[in-house]
């Protein structure tokens, strides 16, 4: 019996590839000192794991930036914009950077590749695109260097590759006339190249990770999959390959991977836990084929139920014996942070909820526990296992979990709560005469940049050396010049900054009963962004208000009408570490009540416009179409729930990031948000066809500008955006705003990317006859 990780997190356990990755970035360090962060985290994990037993290690699962982007630059998918930025040897970290981020820079002005959303998590990756006769060709060697610089430590790893069927189906056709998975032929044979030379430098197991297996696969794809892994078994008879699907079961496509000729298939048991009995049970399952049993979840924070596991560790150890069982995690641990022995502070996380709870490290010894207890025969009188039965005890019998009068609040609810009082068309009228915005109305998507200041003040306060009325004081003064600021550009809807919050989640999270907080439970979300996501551990209410304060004070310091901003129910639940004692749809809708409150409230206080952000309800969309339905429903009624409170003539807001709207326009529709703001420069405006074929009948804020990249964006650029979004809907419909908030972004390039953006809204009522 084996124990394998598919892969660790990377950011380094105190953020250090976070910040080493930003002082490159920012010429405040050279290249050698940012190689040899890497190296120093990839070192650090790697010995970790060693020292857990972990039998199979992963490497070439740490990224300086994104897994994808790694596999893009190893195939030497450079698209044509970049190439001339390959000068040298040196140049490929810069050149790697640049696709990730564009680069403007000493006469160079490149944006930057698209990204979106990793399945149905909070990870983002970048786009690889793809054009008819793209040629591919060994660029990287990264895998190979990683391998040799473990085996060069003692460490024997398993090197981890993107499979090529999920690589090319990650990406996009950049032009019309073929599908990707055309580009296999020419593609395989860059993956025969990196699989000889890890052969070569002694690599005895290779991971390839198939995520697009937890999808509904076409026949064309499913063919793909059968192509590549016949073809690298014959080819490469002596390498073990371990073929890892995960964050859902294989569905109508178990057929397909069950009849491979690999050496193990990694299930992920906590998503698809019946497809276990369906694997076992298969007439196809090959005598040899050992399964990597995912029982650990690579995506929550919470304990592991070990009684739970051994029933499925046994059952398989039963019919497959202990030599075919590999114990896993679910998926990589790239989604939970480092280490829960590095929460210390009580008050901020309590003895009590701490031991429901296990990170990344945690969880490498949950593995080493599991294979110890799978191999007693009588491992329920084992003390790891009866100390792990009484935590599960004591969990589920916490006074801590549930609220009797927020259940009976969500029982009470009924079909009109989740619907506004009038249509959209007379809610515009009322609005438009409330608001008096001209055509292309300018805004933003909420925050503004949070300098070193900014944060500097903020953890002065939170360590006692600011009190509450020196902090608020220094608050009320950014957000005074950021309502100048907007003032003087011109912007015709302004927000308050959000300089009080220190994440859209977090914050909010921090106020709401039902939450508790990490101090240094860091999560990757993409590149140098790191997210402490909250963690809902019972049912959830709001004692008072939120943002109702700071609203109202930028208010008060303008004529024009200052949008309210707040993080949808769906977000909320999606970015944070839920409980896994009751459906998430329960948990959504006492999310819901506490939005609606602040949203009445906010009313009150004379608020027009709320915006309630829902970045994430694409992202969570079941992987398989047949689950979309019941998703949809409850994820869709969340955000109704929270908004239909609201009077007509206030004019409901919400952003999302980057998603695919095609396959869910009529959801998107369903939410009956007054205006919606999407992320669109670097799809350029690709996805609004979408909404144009949809007829999506209220008002959309497609953005004009990337602002994951340093670059400012010139007029002309911003225009041809706007030019081809007004040749797909009408000009009464169209708001102007960045693709998303600027809480990354400096002062300066901030503040002149707004001035040229309201410039090109300015000229185009010019065009159609406004002044």
């Amino acid at each position: 019996m084996k124990t394998s990780n598919l892969g660790h997190p990377r950011i380094g356990a105190h953020r250090e590839l976070k910040r080493a990755c930003e002082k490159y970035w920012s010429d405040r360090t050279p290249l050698e000192d940012l190689i040899e962060m890497g190296k120093s985290i990839r070192k650090e994990n790697w010995k970790l794991q060693q020292g857990k037993g972990i039998d199979l290690i992963p490497s070439n699962d740490f990224s300086f930036y994104d897994q994808v982007l790694d596999t893009t630059l190893m195939v030497g998918a450079v698209p044509e914009r970049y190439t001339n930025l390959q000068t040298s040897d040196n140049s490929l970290l810069d050149l790697y950077f640049a696709m990730a981020r564009g680069l403007q820079k000493q006469g160079v002005d490149v944006i930057a590749m698209e990204m979106t959303k990793w399945f149905d998590t909070n990870y983002h990756y970048i786009v690889p695109e793809f054009t008819k006769d793209q040629e591919f060709g060994l660029l990287s060697l990264k895998a190979v260097e990683e391998f040799k610089e473990a085996k060069s430590l003692g460490i024997h790893t398993k090197p981890v590759l993107l499979g090529p069927v999920t690589y090319l189906l990650l990406g996009k056709e950049k032009e019309e006339g073929f599908h990707r998975l055309d580009l296999l032929p020419k593609l395989l044979p860059v993956y025969h190249s990196i699989l000889e030379r890890l052969s070569d430098a002694g690599a005895t197991w290779v991971q390839f990770d198939e995520p697009v297996l937890a999808t509904d696969l076409s026949d064309k794809g499913k063919r793909a999959i059968s192509q590549v892994y016949r073809g690298i078994a014959e080819t490469f008879p002596n390498l073990k390959t371990l073929l890892a699907g995960y964050f859902g079961d294989y569905g109508n496509n178990l057929d397909t991977v069950i009849e491979l000729p690999i050496c193990a298939l990694h299930l992920d048991l906590k998503k698809g836990p019946d497809q276990l009995d369906r694997v076992l049970s298969s007439s196809k399952l090959n005598e040899r084929l050992s399964l990597s049993l995912g029982v650990i979840d690579g995506r929550n924070i919470w304990k592991n139920d070990f009684a739970s596991s051994l029933r499925l560790i046994q059952q398989a150890k039963r019919q497959l014996g202990q030599e075919r069982t590999i114990i896993s995690p679910s998926c990589s641990l790239l989604h939970v942070p480092y280490d829960l022995g590095l929460e210390k502070n009580e008050k901020v996380l309590s003895k009590e909820i701490k031991d429901w709870m296990a990170f990344a490290k945690e969880k490498l010894e949950e593995l080493r526990s599991l294979k110890k207890l799978a191999l007693s025969p009588d491992f329920e009188s084992h003390q790891l296992f009866l100390d792990n039965v009484a935590s599960m005890q004591r969990r589920r019998s916490s006074g801590l979990i549930h609220r009797s009068m927020v259940k009976q609040r969500v029982g009470q609810l009924d079909k009109t709560d989740y619907h506004r009082k009038s249509p959209f068309e007379k809610r515009k009228v009322l609005q438009e005469s409330e608001l008096r915005l001209p055509l292309f109305p300018t805004t933003t998507i909420g925050s503004f940049p949070q300098t070193k200041e900014v944060r500097r003040n903020r953890s002065l306060f939170k360590k006692g050396d600011l009190n509450e009325g020196q902090y608020v004081e220094y608050l009320k003064n950014e957000t005074k010049k950021a309502i100048s600021l907007q003032n003087e550009i011109g912007l015709d809807v302004p927000v308050h900054g959000e300089f009080e919050r220190n994440d859209m989640v977090e914050y909010f999270g921090e106020q709401l009963e039902g939450f508790t907080f990490t101090q240094n439970g860091w999560v990757q979300s993409y590149g140098s962004r790191c997210v402490k996501p909250p963690i809902i551990y019972g049912d959830v209410s709001r004692p008072r208000p939120i943002t109702v304060f700071w609203s109202s004070f930028a208010q008060s310091l303008t004529e024009k009408p200052v949008k309210g901003m707040l993080t949808g129910p769906v977000t909320i639940l999606q970015w944070s570490f839920v409980r896994d004692d009751q459906p998430r749809s329960s948990t959504c809708e006492q999310i819901a009540l506490a939005i609606l409150d602040e949203v009445l409230d906010l009313e009150k206080e004379g608020i027009g416009i709320i915006q309630v952000d829902e970045p994430a309800i694409r992202e969570g969309l079941p992987l398989r179409k047949e689950d979309w339905g019941h998703y949809l429903d409850w994820a869709i009624g969340a955000f109704r729930l929270s908004t239909s409170g609201a009077k007509d003539s206030t004019q409901i807001h919400t952003h999302m990031c980057y998603s695919e709207f095609n396959d869910i326009i009529k959801g998107i529709a369903g939410m009956d948000a007054d205006v919606i703001t999407i992320e669109c420069s670097r799809s350029q405006m690709e996805l609004l066809d979408a909404f144009h074929e949809f007829d999506y009948p209220n008002d959309i804020g497609p953005g004009v500008y990337d602002i994951h990249s340093p670059r400012v964006p010139s007029e002309e650029e911003i225009l041809k955006l706007l030019q081809k979004a007004g040749k797909v809907l009408p000009a009464s419909k169209l708001w102007v705003n960045p693709d998303c908030g600027l809480k990354t972004r400096g002062w300066e390039e901030t503040k002149n990317a707004l001035k040229v953006m309201v410039s090109a809204a300015q000229q185009m009522r010019k065009a159609v006859g406004q002044p």
